[in-house]
């Protein structure tokens, strides 16, 4: 198999059927099997999952599952997850892509961080890396973000990397039998283009997987 390898970090190699964005600091890449227990580190911490569908999780085999099905929904366009990894301090988070519409053209964004990386800047930059993957590499023309009406740290989050607050969802999410509303915001490809987050360095090494590559699907 053919590997590439990224010039501003020597010591990362990937391979071409992978992929992998790298930024000043951090670098998103596909979770594998030698990553649950860390995603049990971070992610058994219920305040890092207390607004989410899922979670904590409380044993290895949770995240086991979850990176098992991973490739399985890239290839379908259900979901484009990355591992947030930072250079020093290892894994601290996942980001990815969802709700997928190649038609549109846009896809929503969700991300999380071991609670130790809150306040960090590591959700800046991954959101930099992510974006530039979306409308650079992808084709994207939009992007929506959720935050629970009672999540103002995520709200704020949102709105400081260049995201729109564009309304509330009434009952739009269920965790449990609770249904929540939801803020959602959006950033479209000229926000993007005149935003912070583009300033940022992002390199990407590797192939998209061709349900996620609007641009593909919009020629055929």
């Amino acid at each position: 198999m053919d590997v590439v390898q990224a010039s501003e970090h020597p010591s990362r190699v990937y391979h071409r059927a992978t992929l992998a964005i790298t930024g000043p600091t951090l670098t998103l890449r596909y979770a594998t099997a030698d990553d649950a227990p860390r995603l049990l580190e971070l992610a058994g911490d219920p305040a890092v999952t207390e607004w989410f569908s899922w979670g904590p999780y409380t044993s290895v085999d949770q995240p086991e599952a979850y990176i098992a099905g991973l490739e399985g929904k890239r290839e379908s366009g259900e979901l484009l997850d990355f591992l947030v990894v930072h250079e020093q301090h290892g894994p601290i988070g996942v980001t990815g892509l969802s709700e997928l519409s190649t038609r549109n053209r846009h896809a929503t964004v969700g991300s999380w961080f071991g609670r130790e990386f809150w306040g960090s800047g590591a959700n800046r930059e991954s959101k930099a890396l992510l974006t530039t993957l979306a409308f650079r590499e992808l084709g994207m023309d939009r992007l929506t973000a959720w935050a629970n009406t009672r999540n103002g740290r995520s709200q704020v989050a949102l709105e400081r990397v260049g995201f729109r607050r564009e309304g509330v969802l009434r009952a739009w999410h269920r965790h449990g039998e609770t249904l929540h509303d939801v803020v959602v915001f959006g950033m479209t490809r000229p926000d993007w283009e005149r935003g912070p987050l583009v300033e940022i360095p992002a390199q990407i090494e590797g192939s998209a997987p061709d349900a996620f590559s609007v641009i593909r699907h919009t020629e055929k």
